[in-house]
């Protein structure tokens, strides 16, 4: 996907009622200080779209970005932050809990893993809970930069091993520094929002117009809770459609994979 465009469009608070959007979402969550923000910027190709920090906890927010008015990328809350009471914890995990269950454009949400450790007990807990809920999550082990590349695999295999994912996850390797698999997380989003057999050349538009919607014009209903408008539980989607999910990706990794291969065999040759 070409990024023309993108528009920090809506942003919710604990008490806000959900935007109805007229596109699909894809959701990115993880424990706080992970490099989600990161992760985004670099996937909007731009330095300060979603707002980084060395604080963990900012995100207290769900962000809904509009990328070329036919897509949403919506930035969760981070969890696990250490400093936050007992309260606000609880308050951001329904938070979270509400927009998974709610929304009727969601397509997938990734979850992000700090490669450089061990799955904590938050992280455990959140995979487990996606699961348990019909969600198949993907994984995205960040700050792979971090790391020599001689170990990648060994600390993919140390995730992988800690939340007990299911067969068929795709994990994909991730950096912001380097953008090593920006790529692959885009074709991994077209073949979920784009319709069935339409492919989109994956670039980025230096001259994209990136704006941030104002204050005023944004939904932040952070209010007293008693205000809010009642939102109807649905029941969790996409059990099915998870697995389809995790097979389609998995047909893309093995296909990039058999390309990588064939290139690497003509170099080979030459030599």
């Amino acid at each position: 996907m070409v990024i023309k465009n993108v528009n920090l469009e809506t942003v919710c608070g604990i008490t806000s009622t959900f935007p109805d959007n007229p596109h699909y979402e894809v959701a990115f969550a993880g424990k706080s200080n992970v490099g989600k923000s990161s992760l985004i910027n670099a996937l909007m190709n731009r330095k300060s779209l979603a707002r980084t920090s060395s604080q963990p906890g900012k995100t207290q927010t769900i962000n809904f970005y509009n990328i070329n008015d036919a897509m949403y990328l919506v930035d969760l809350p981070g969890y696990g932050y250490a400093n936050a009471n007992v309260e606000i914890k609880a308050k951001w995990g329904k938070m979270i809990e509400k927009y998974l269950h709610t929304s009727t454009k969601l397509k997938a949400v990734f979850l992000l893993i700090d490669i450089r450790h061990e799955p904590s007990d938050n992280d455990c807990l959140m995979y487990e809970w996606m699961v348990e809920q019909g969600f198949a999550p993907i994984i995205i082990a960040t700050k792979v930069d971090k790391i020599s590349r001689g170990a990648v695999s060994k600390h993919m295999k140390m995730i992988a091993d800690t939340l007990n994912v299911e067969p068929d996850t795709i994990m994909i390797p991730f950096s912001a520094e380097t953008k090593q698999g920006r790529e692959d997380i885009w074709e991994l989003i077209d073949s979920l929002v784009l319709p069935d057999g339409e492919e989109e050349t994956i670039g980025f538009d230096e001259s994209a117009d990136v704006t941030v919607a104002k204050e005023s014009e944004v939904n932040a209903n952070v209010g007293n809770a008693e205000t809010a408008e009642p939102v109807k539980q649905r029941k969790p989607r996409w059990k099915a459609e998870g697995k389809e999910t995790a097979k389609k990706t998995k047909k893309l990794q093995e296909k990039k994979a058999a390309k990588t291969a064939s290139k690497t065999g003509k170099k080979s040759k030459k030599k």
